[in-house]
């Protein structure tokens, strides 16, 4: 990521940190402004271009635009469940259910 997840460097970055907090995911950033070295090494990595990326277990899942895709349509919680992470916002939709009731 451009920064580090509390001063994220772009608005790229920032809407992935806000998509991670919402989920409650712990998470590993490494700030490219650092590091040209990483900046290039991981887009030559993962074959794509822009910055954020990430990657889940290993395995690159995308960048800010494919991460908001996958928040609002919901895939972001089965991709994460996949791996055995549990979204907050699980927690979340629990806890407005029973105010509702």
């Amino acid at each position: 990521m451009k920064g580090v997840p509390e001063q994220p460097q772009c608005g790229f970055s920032n809407a992935v940190v806000q998509i991670l907090r919402m989920h409650g995911v712990k998470y590993d950033a490494h700030n490219v402004l650092q590091d040209d070295s990483l900046r290039q090494g991981i887009k030559d990595y993962s074959n794509w271009p822009t910055i954020p990326q990430v990657f889940i277990n290993g395995e690159f899942v995308g960048g800010c635009d494919i991460m908001l895709q996958l928040h609002q349509s919901g895939d972001l919680i089965e991709e994460l469940e996949k791996v055995g992470i549990r979204s907050a916002l699980l927690d979340d939709e629990k806890s407005i259910g029973k105010k509702e009731k």
